[in-house]
């Protein structure tokens, strides 16, 4: 999977796009990769931003002035305007952001129990029957991070060290045939060398995640 840290990323957005999307009263956002949508949103887009612009009211006694783009995003993004291009910086939107993003996440790294459970049903059973091995979801999700396809969104420095993430699988299959053949695996060289007596003393929930990994 593919690192996006909200700390060093610099989001790039065309300007004229960008102001057509305030003009429109629309409900729309700005992805990772500096596109600008409107929903309905695709379900694997990640956005930095998302919003509805409301001009603020005015009087007669306050005529309305025109907002600056810095003004319409909001105080927690930095935002440059360098002719047709708009450069925008996220991370201290970070909180806004998981809300935003946790819906079409694949899993949620925010919180300081970690991944418990997967949003795909056949990943989760996987998740499940794992950990009757000692197999925990940091595991399974070290091995996503490392072998699967996909973005983690997240916030990450190391002085001092903080992390948060929201991970985005591209492909579910993909990640489900690595997570199954992992397991089976370190389920297979757990249960190896088992004498008889050991198999015996199995509990019925074990028995069941062999089965599951189709182990021997």
């Amino acid at each position: 999977m593919k690192k996006f840290n909200l700390f060093k990323e610099i989001v790039t957005v065309d300007k004229n796009e960008l102001l057509k999307a305030v003009n429109s009263k629309k409900l729309y956002g700005i992805n990772i990769k500096g596109e600008v949508v409107f929903e309905p949103f695709s379900e694997n887009e990640i956005f930095i931003y998302q919003d509805k612009y409301a001009p603020t009211k005015t009087s007669s006694l306050m005529p309305s002035k025109p907002q600056t783009l810095t003004e319409i995003l909001g105080k927690n993004y930095q935002v440059v305007e360098d002719d047709e291009r708009v450069l925008i910086k996220a991370f201290s939107n970070w909180q806004a952001l998981i809300k935003i993003n946790t819906p079409r996440a694949s899993y949620d790294d925010t919180t300081g129990d970690g991944v418990d459970k997967f949003a795909d049903d056949g990943l989760e059973d996987i998740g499940w029957q794992a950990t009757e091995f000692n197999i925990t979801y940091r595991i399974l999700v070290e091995v996503l991070e490392e072998k699967c396809d996909g973005t983690l969104l997240c916030i990450e420095q190391k002085e001092p060290f903080q992390f948060s993430g929201l991970g985005f699988l591209d492909d579910n299959k993909q990640a489900h045939d690595i997570l199954f053949n992992y397991c089976q695996t370190k389920i297979n060289d757990t249960i190896k060398d088992y004498t008889n007596k050991d198999k015996e003393l199995l509990s019925d929930d074990e028995i069941e995640a062999i089965e599951f990994f189709k182990c021997h």
